[in-house]
């Protein structure tokens, strides 16, 4: 018997839609609004032109429910099987395993839409481009609270690196990574390999730990960690390294979404309120807060000077963690 769909329409592309009342995200309590695969995919619908604009030509990896939240959560590479010719990806090297992968690269919504059909609930893009998948034009800053750090410790370290953002002449876009922390994307030239712009990630991390030490670690071992630190986590922008797009959805129960923030929303701005259910008329009233993202590029010279400066004090080299 042939499973129950629809069919959604996306700008010139028609996506059949298999499943659409499979329930994802179960309702928490009772009363309360669960989500189906069929939410999610208006929910991306909805937030359509950011969620473009964050995976616009990256390579993306597809954190997949084919079960919904209940069943077991696919960490996933390569494009899954049966994508129409008009889905387009980009081919990957990977030294460790000594073979390639071509992943999604989205360049329009259906491609999103179809990902979803294939039971995606997280895009988690590259920090480069198709063109350059070596050359990162994004640096990203993530704030990573430690088990017994505070969310309000983490907005009190947002706006020491905002600070040092604003000294380096950096414009920074935050967002809530759609768990317990929070991101700040910075658009760069891609001049640099991934482990050059990662050095200049540890550098900032650095500064930020020198003016906030009672609140931030740059450890790499959780072991050396202060639990209520946050951890500036420069690794994030090592090769091959992912966190959720701006307007990702999360796999956690209460379906939160990684969503972007104004600065002055930072102290007031609550993960848990950003939701499949509460997202699209936040997007629907203030559009993509990161849409000009590639209007203020910055130069990271700056941070390799430190770097070098933090090499010549003797500063300890970190782990590669990858």
């Amino acid at each position: 018997m042939a499973s129950p769909s629809v069919e959604i329409e996306v700008d010139n592309r028609v996506v059949k839609v298999t499943n659409p009342d499979r329930v994802y995200f179960p309702p928490q309590r009772s009363g309360q609004a669960g989500a189906t695969k069929l939410d999610v995919v208006e929910y991306y619908l909805a937030v359509g032109p950011g969620i473009v604009n964050a995976l616009w030509e990256r390579p993306c990896m597809l954190h997949r429910f084919p079960k919904g939240l209940a069943g077991d959560k696919v960490h996933q590479k390569r494009l899954p099987a049966g994508a129409p010719p008009w889905v387009e990806t980009v081919q990957l090297y990977f030294p460790r395993w000594g073979r390639t992968a071509d992943e999604l690269c989205v360049t329009e919504l259906g491609a999103v839409i179809w990902a979803v059909q294939m039971s995606t609930v997280e895009f988690h893009p590259w920090n480069s481009r198709r063109g350059q998948t070596e050359q990162p034009d994004e640096w990203r800053i993530d704030l990573d609270p430690g088990p017994e750090s505070t969310y309000d410790t983490v907005r009190k370290v947002a706006h020491v690196a905002h600070e040092v953002l604003d000294e380096l002449g950096a414009v920074g876009f935050p967002k809530t990574s759609g768990s317990k922390g929070l991101h700040v994307y910075v658009r760069i030239r891609p001049d640099g390999d991934h482990k050059v712009v990662r050095r200049a990630a540890l550098a900032f991390a650095r500064e930020v730990e020198r003016r906030a030490p009672d609140l931030v670690t740059t450890e790499w071992w959780k072991k050396d960690r202060d639990p209520e630190h946050v951890f500036v986590d420069y690794n994030q922008n090592a090769r091959d390294h992912t966190i959720a797009a701006a307007y990702s959805l999360r796999g956690l129960p209460d379906a939160r979404v990684s969503t972007p923030v104004r600065w002055d929303e930072i102290d007031d701005a609550d993960p848990r309120d950003f939701t499949i259910h509460t997202v699209p008329a936040r997007f629907a009233e203030l559009g993509d807060l990161h849409h000009d993202i590639d209007d203020h590029v910055f130069d990271i010279a700056p941070l390799l000077e430190w770097a070098d400066r933090d090499d010549g004090a003797g500063a300890p080299e970190p782990d590669q963690g990858d």
